[in-house]
């Protein structure tokens, strides 16, 4: 998965922030239309999304709807389009942030910073009866530890980050998996199973991790 994915038809700003970002140790891709954000996305998801709204063909206000259709990940615009109206527009399609254009590239990268740190650099995650530690990827259920492998972990790691959203198979497979991967996409539909025979009361009726037939899981 991505760290950042940059949404820019601006070479020069879209290869600076890629610059300044790898630099930080992120991983990031950068994608000049809304086009190739959305396939970028679809292959390999993205904790975060810097998105531009004056974009060729699809704008940045599409990108970011049909990016919430499927996903909670975090979207920050930034745009030169300033206006209330755009803001209130970005904001209620879903997106997380808005920053003015030109921007302080300082003062994004602190903000870039600080949604990692609030939001990915959480040493537990406590859902329910479910905790979960991300520095050394154990479960533990109803406090005791569960034998989890480590793509279980991830799998149920990302579908909580994404709650009560479905995740479509692909998406879940080339997050975990990477679509470079010699496994197949049955090997989710396995992984499930086992999570669900870890973390569900009667794994036959799952009350946390839910299919939605032809589409994908959503945790609960």
């Amino acid at each position: 998965m991505l760290d950042v994915l940059i949404v820019e038809d601006n070479k020069e700003i879209g290869t600076l922030l890629c610059d300044f970002l790898r630099k930080e140790n992120y991983m990031v891709s950068v994608a000049d239309t809304g086009e190739k954000a959305l396939a970028l996305y679809e292959k390999y998801g993205a904790k975060l999304i810097v998105l531009d709204i004056m974009l060729p063909g699809m704008d940045g206000f599409a990108v970011c709807s049909k990016i919430r259709e499927n996903s909670n990940t975090h979207i920050l615009i930034a745009s030169a389009r300033t206006q209330k109206n755009d803001k209130l527009k970005g904001l209620n399609l879903g997106a997380d942030d808005y920053i003015d254009k030109p921007y302080d590239i300082d003062i994004l990268l602190a903000k870039i910073n600080g949604i990692f740190k609030r939001k990915y650099a959480q040493e537990e995650i406590v859902e329910g009866n479910l905790r979960l530690n991300t520095i050394n990827q154990t479960l533990f259920v109803n406090d005791s530890e569960a034998d989890v492998t480590v793509k279980e972990f991830e799998l149920l790691k990302l579908l909580i980050e994404n709650k009560n959203v479905t995740l479509k198979k692909e998406y879940l497979f080339n997050s975990i998996w990477g679509s470079d991967s010699d496994s197949e996409l049955q090997t989710l539909t396995v992984h499930i199973k086992w999570l669900r025979e870890k973390v569900e009361e009667d794994p036959k009726k799952p009350k946390h991790i839910i299919t939605q037939w032809g589409v994908g899981y959503r945790f609960e």
